[in-house]
């Protein structure tokens, strides 16, 4: 058995490492930087109480971009000289964010070990590579994401840090075979245990999903179907679940190999990014791939998010989380004895709150964040919810699920087409929107991201949109004089959030104009991107008569759109006369 010693290495804060809600994430060169890495673990592992340090079971992977390998090693040597019993590592690296919930809530060591929190090696669905980004979080031992007395304290921490703990004569380990490495040092053994990325997620998606059912639907001649991974995490449970579970042909699989720099692209499951994906689902700028398939998704860098598509169709993330809702316990297995209830961030469109009005589920409006969800979902209060950034999941983890989504999507269609799969007229992805629509109304909704803004300006434009909620009649007054056609705005407030659980209070959360006729506007600063700051518009406009719910969203929320840019002033402080993204 090799032997490790301790070294106490000399270090000193450096600035700017305060982690947001989904972590820390800045370009790889900030992370390569001489301790930047080694102070945010060091501060984590001073952060947390001993028993959750000292002998405990911690895993340590990621989505496989560019950095992980070495950063995998580095916390290996640091875990080990802080008293950590053992790591558990996924094949090559690679685990995706849904996986590592799972695995800390399901897995079960060889010697009866269980974990009780993980580093989490991504940027999520930001661009990998060199010159791109890295970022690194840490959750809990309910799988979810460390919450804001965990992220404050390790801020705390970084600002104070002088030295951090790590076992320099501790050699590599091979992270690409699976099996033990066991060392000795001056606590005992410690461990290294590198394991199937996939066999534990398959394993708790099978146990959720009735697969004989997908295996019918994908194996009809009705129908066909297709995944892209956008060269992220998701790659390596794609094979496993699709085809070699589900029966899916491999050509129905895109850009399934996970590499570094996502194969150069930016792993975001958005009409934007999704280039191929989209052109193959016939919503490209050009039609010439030929009769698309019936069903088409993606999911992002690592795969907890997903986007939902039909045959030239889009399902936007917040008419996706309550369709899956609506239709749950009918063809879910899991969700058979009924929903305990529903949530969504407070951005997300209202449609989810109309099924749970129309099924009388308890139901939760939450700040962005997946562990407002957790919370919920701990307490016994929530089953399914969503964000309208394209992340959706339910409470076997605590943290959004790309490819659960999309087995979510595949039961219902395979459900409502359970008669008909040897030859009869299938029914659509597009045909479950509708018909959805013409039962609860539709919500017309967009969003427009303005990435890497000036922080300055972004502030700026945020408390002009505060002062300007004063008053009222002055705001009516402005929007009457954009568009004579949109409704009088009813009420306007930053959100706030009290957490039903835990009684804590989220302030700032988002400014809203809410208006007369069930329409409106939010404004958000977003913490997901690594650099400069990101300004999200959400435009949403709600339709009950069933005759109006076919038009072209954009056509439809025209005039709110109007409203929104020329309220805000958004082109005078960012200097942006169009948005980055728009889904």
């Amino acid at each position: 058995m090799v032997m490790f010693s301790v070294t106490r290495k000399q270090s000193a804060p450096i600035d700017g490492q305060k982690p947001g809600t989904s972590g820390l994430r800045k370009k790889v060169k900030v992370f390569m930087q001489p301790h930047y890495l080694q102070n945010f673990v060091q501060s984590t592992f001073n952060a947390l109480t001993a028993e959750k340090v000292r002998g405990a079971t911690l895993v340590v992977s990621g989505d496989g971009r560019y950095y992980t390998k070495d950063a995998i090693q580095i916390i290996i040597k640091m875990a080990a000289a802080n008293g950590v019993r053992r790591i558990w590592v996924g094949q090559n690296g690679l685990l995706s964010t849904p996986s590592v919930s799972a695995v800390i809530r399901e897995r079960v060591g060889v010697d009866g070990s269980k974990a009780s929190g993980a580093f989490i090696l991504t940027a999520s669905h930001n661009p990998g590579g060199p010159h791109e980004d890295f970022g690194i979080k840490y959750n809990m031992e309910n799988g979810g994401p460390a919450p804001e007395g965990i992220t404050d304290k390790i801020y705390e921490n970084t600002k104070t840090i002088n030295e951090y703990l790590i076992a320099e004569d501790l050699p590599d380990v091979d992270i690409t075979a699976t099996g033990v490495t066991s060392f000795g040092g001056p606590e005992g053994q410690f461990d290294v245990e590198v394991f199937d990325s996939a066999s534990d997620y398959v394993k708790l998606m099978k146990s959720i999903f009735d697969f004989e059912s997908i295996r019918k639907l994908l194996s009809s001649p009705n129908f066909s179907f297709c995944y892209d991974a956008l060269h992220g995490v998701g790659g390596a449970y794609a094979k496993p679940i699709f085809v070699e579970e589900l029966g899916a042909k491999e050509s129905s699989l895109l850009n399934c190999t996970p590499k570094e720099d996502f194969g150069g692209g930016h792993p975001d499951p958005n009409l934007t990014y999704a280039k191929e994906l989209v052109a193959r689902m016939g919503l490209g700028k050009s039609d010439s791939r030929g009769e698309p398939p019936e069903f088409g998704a993606a999911a992002d860098g690592d795969a907890d998010r997903n986007m939902v598509l039909g045959k030239r169709f889009f399902v936007t993330p917040s008419d996706s989380v309550a369709i899956i809702a609506a239709n749950a316990v009918e063809s879910i297995p899991y969700f058979s004895s009924g929903l305990k209830g529903v949530a969504r961030s407070m951005p997300t469109s209202a449609a989810l709150d109309v099924v749970a009005k129309h099924l009388n589920l308890k139901f939760f409006e939450v700040p962005t964040g997946w562990k407002f969800f957790g919370n919920l979902m701990d307490a016994g209060l929530c089953s399914i919810c969503g964000e309208e950034s394209f992340g959706t999941g339910s409470d076997h983890i605590r943290e959004k699920d790309g490819i659960w989504a999309v087995l979510a999507w595949l039961s219902i269609i395979a459900y409502k087409n359970k008669e008909n799969l040897s030859g009869g007229k299938l029914v659509t992805v597009e045909d479950i929107v509708r018909n959805h629509w013409a039962t609860y109304g539709r919500h017309y909704y967009t969003r427009y991201d303005y990435e890497n803004v000036d922080a300055g300006a972004a502030k700026e434009l945020m408390a002009y949109l505060v002062k300007l909620q004063s008053s009222l009649p002055e705001v009516n007054k402005i929007v009457k004089g954009i568009r004579s056609d949109v409704s009088n705005v009813a009420s306007a407030d930053e959100f706030e959030y009290k957490d039903p659980v835990d009684g804590s209070i989220s302030k700032h959360q988002g400014i809203r104009y809410l208006f007369e006729d069930g329409s409106r506007l939010v404004f958000r600063l977003s913490g997901t991107g690594s650099e400069g700051a990101t300004i999200r518009l959400y435009i949403e406009q709600y339709e009950k008569d069933s005759s109006k719910t076919g038009r072209e969203s954009q056509e439809a929320l025209a005039p709110l759109v109007d409203v929104a840019l020329k309220l805000s002033k958004m082109q005078e402080f960012t200097g942006r006369s169009a948005p980055t993204v728009i889904t």
